[in-house]
């Protein structure tokens, strides 16, 4: 979302940074264009007229003169200053009075109420351990509460019973009363939406209101709505209060204006943002990231939270061990590739480290497909265990069939098994202690680290992890094990051995 904005401010720091000294006439000449980089990415005047007159304020300030790097120093100002509009401090759902805590979700319809509702309680269910119930106060749309039942049933949340014929507060009542006696932590309501804001529709959400007695209001915004969400927020808060703010459709090609006006405009917090269509594409919306993101800097912190809840860490122990004797068969790599789908890709990983943003032409030259990793692991899953185990089995004949099998060419199968081969020989020399593996199996006793987010975000500040301000150009030469997870050998740019054949970077006939 924030991709074009990202370009265009790089664009402005790439000058700065050059230059050996600053001038006041510099300075304001980057203003011009950081001015008109917000005003295309659609962001409320008046907060891009306080944003570029503070920026200016500081950076023609002594702190820069007196800098030693000053473009460097500018890009610091920006960036605490973007921190600021966003909310200086990350602020998480507030579960913090007596169960059952009632959260109340409010919005224009189609902008993702129900499907935010579902992935809420997901997340409270599984993350925080909450026993949750949700409610479709929704009678207005037709299967509106069907919709919510069906996403309960896929989640495994439980959801209140639909009777018939009851009103909006008569089920908010039921659904309060029913958390009580069911010992349930929270109750989720989602209540109904209009094509536009009407009296009616703020008289029901006030009198949903007064029945359940909500904790958190929270109101759900699309994102590619532009400045309109900005109005729509007012306009519930006045009405109704809302504590806080879910973007739904950060993963759209929207200018990202509304996000970064929001805090600013309604002085209410945005809490979550939705970043696609599944139901664990939820995430905190972390001001500092989010910023470091539009920067440029990556977003490692993220990418080690990513990490730590898609990698099993009973798999990596396990996976350790055999690296660490040299073993790496058809299997483990099926296994590493379906870890690398669910971290986003290829793209989705890079796109969070440090300084990937200047080689994006580069990245998008080397044709990184990620449905490739689909297709390997198809190719492995059409061979026998025997196969998987002992590549070397693998004959002209036996290929061709495992091609057949698996839907793609004999040249991919051929292109997969010398990446195996590579891989395998670096695993060996890693496995005596001599790679960046080593290190990182030294520092972790195998699987997951537990790493604390916190204390990553602390050690960014200080500049003793990529994500600090005072950043080489380029990447970074090695992640020094900053809890990526031990099946990632070699990711370009990543200091370790360079992996010769990364999933995605063939340039072979697609099928």
């Amino acid at each position: 979302m924030f991709e074009s904005l990202s370009d265009r401010l790089s664009g402005v720091f790439d000058k700065l940074t050059g230059r050996g000294a600053l001038s006041e006439n510099d300075v304001n000449e980057a203003m011009r264009e950081i001015r008109r980089a917000l005003i295309e990415a659609d962001v409320a005047l008046p907060i891009v007229r306080s944003f570029t007159d503070k920026v200016r304020s500081r950076a023609v300030g002594a702190e820069v003169v007196k800098s030693v790097t000053p473009g460097q120093m500018v890009v610091k100002i920006v960036h605490d200053q973007l921190v600021e509009m966003l909310g200086a401090e990350a602020q998480p759902i507030d579960l913090n009075a007596p169960a059952p805590v009632a959260i109340m979700m409010v919005g224009l319809q189609g902008s993702g109420k129900t499907t935010t509702t579902a992935k809420i309680a997901r997340r409270m269910t599984q993350r925080d351990k909450r026993k949750v119930l949700m409610a479709s106060l929704d009678t207005r749309r037709p299967a509106a509460q069907e919709q919510l039942k069906v996403l309960g049933e896929q989640n495994e949340i439980d959801t209140l019973p639909i009777i018939e014929g009851q009103g909006p507060v008569e089920i908010a009542n039921r659904a309060m009363s029913a958390a009580k006696l069911g010992g349930y932590d929270v109750v989720m309501l989602d209540t109904a939406g209009r094509i536009h804001i009407d009296e009616p529709l703020m008289v029901e959400m006030a009198d949903v209101k007064s029945a359940a007695q909500p904790h958190e209001i929270l109101l759900v915004a699309d994102s590619l709505t532009g400045q309109d969400a900005v109005n729509l927020a007012k306009n519930f808060d006045e009405r109704v209060g809302i504590t806080g703010i879910a973007l739904t459709r950060m993963d759209g090609d929207g200018r990202g204006g509304a996000a970064l006006s929001m805090q600013a405009v309604t002085g209410k917090p945005v809490k979550l943002i939705g970043t696609g269509e599944k139901s664990d594409a939820l995430e905190d919306f972390h001001p500092k990231r989010i910023a470091d993101r539009i920067l440029g800097m990556g977003d490692i912190v993220s990418l080690v939270e990513k990490a730590a809840e898609a990698i099993d860490a009973e798999q990596a122990a396990k996976m350790a061990k055999k690296m660490q004797k040299g073993h790496f068969d058809l299997d483990d790599l099926a296994e590493q590739l379906k870890q690398m789908e669910k971290l986003g890709g290829m793209s989705g990983m890079m796109g969070m480290l440090p300084g990937v943003g200047k080689m994006k032409k580069q990245i998008e030259a080397a044709n990184i497909d990620d449905k490739m990793f689909k297709r390997q692991v198809a190719i492995i899953q059409s061979m026998t265990p025997t196969e998987r185990s002992k590549p070397e089995l693998l004959k002209a004949s036996r290929k061709k069939r495992i091609a057949a099998g698996s839907g793609v060419q004999v040249a991919e199968v051929n292109k997969l098994l010398k990446m195996h081969r590579q891989m395998a020989d670096m695993m060996k020399k890693m496995g005596k202690g001599k790679g960046m593996l080593g290190k990182l199996m030294g520092g972790m006793g195998g699987g997951m680290p537990n790493v604390d987010p916190k204390q990553l975000e602390e050690m960014a500040k200080s500049g003793q992890l990529p994500g600090g301000m005072d950043l080489p150009k380029g990447l970074p030469g090695g992640l020094g094990g900053a809890g990526l997870p031990p099946g990632m050998p070699g990711l370009p740019g990543l200091g370790g051995p360079k992996m010769p054949g990364l999933p995605g970077m063939g340039k072979g006939k697609k099928r």
